[in-house]
């Protein structure tokens, strides 16, 4: 089967932060991505750009999967939201827990994106494909990794199609995770979650907040070049490709790249992998 390919990207918040993106959608949409997905910030602080977003992509002929964050919202809330996506004939949709909105008290009558994906079952039945997270290093927040394997079956269990994971370069950790929970009993694709690395700074900070491990040895090299970004660039190239192929050799279903709104990495990755790219561009 061809590994399906897809990318994520956020929605802008400046008229600058448009363009750019128009900018890079019209690069990465020649490379055929079987969807593209929009962030939700906290609390649906992103909505309307979320949703502007994700129409600018399908007017581009691309389906556009927007995500849909729950804590911190009501029911009535998300049917809304829900019912307005299927006005624009959106199918595919990425279900999340989401995050409180720094300052915000109430978590809302949601606290688990299994009960949000249970909830878009039974108010629209089949309309939406619904993808969900899946973190094979464990969910910052999780009481341990059997607990969190359980919460992800749990959101299976719900009405999940498929999975899309947080970043991680450890493929090993991947393929542990679905051992895991086809063990379980869980049988739909988990697809792979790709950051490209460009910036040493930024995906430590990105890493530390999302509970993603860098191993030791690609810290040290990345730190060993210092402000030489385009050898950070080369080295992150050279590492996630590598990455890339063992998990499509070893069954990965396809790859999710966070492109950050930008397309040089993401089409520098994409090029490396052309073998398994080229039904798809």
């Amino acid at each position: 089967m061809t590994p399906a390919f897809s990318l994520e990207f956020f929605p802008p918040k400046t008229p600058e932060g448009v363009a750019k993106l128009a900018s890079t959608r019209a690069e990465l949409i020649q490379l055929k991505p079987e969807f593209i997905s929009v962030t939700f910030g906290a609390g649906g602080s992103t909505r309307e750009g979320t949703l502007s977003t994700v129409l600018d992509i399908m007017r581009e002929g691309v389906p556009g999967a927007p995500h849909l964050s729950c804590v911190g919202s009501t029911r009535e809330g998300i049917r809304a939201i829900l019912d307005e996506y299927r006005s624009y004939n959106i199918r595919r949709l990425v279900a999340l827990r989401g995050d409180l909105p720094s300052g915000m008290g109430d978590i809302g009558e949601f606290r688990y994106a299994n009960e949000l994906v249970e909830f878009i079952r039974a108010e629209t039945g089949d309309w939406f494909h619904i993808e969900v997270a899946a973190y094979p290093e464990m969910h910052p927040q999780a009481r341990s990794y059997q607990a969190d394997v359980q919460n992800f079956v749990r959101k299976v269990q719900a009405g999940a199609n498929s999975a899309i994971t947080q970043y991680f370069f450890n493929a090993d950790a991947y393929f542990h995770f679905l051992d895991e929970v086809q063990a379980l009993g869980v049988s739909i694709p988990i697809v792979p979650g790709i950051m490209p690395i460009t910036n040493y700074t930024q995906l430590v900070r990105f890493s530390e907040a999302c509970g993603a491990d860098i191993p030791r040895w690609i810290k040290s090299r990345l730190q060993s070049f210092g402000d030489d970004s385009a050898s950070i660039r080369a080295f992150g190239l050279d590492v996630v490709a590598a990455m890339c192929e063992r998990l499509l050799k070893g069954g990965a279903p396809g790859l999710h790249f966070y492109t950050l709104n930008q397309a040089s990495s993401t089409k520098a990755l994409w090029q490396r992998l052309s073998h398994w790219t080229r039904a798809e561009s």
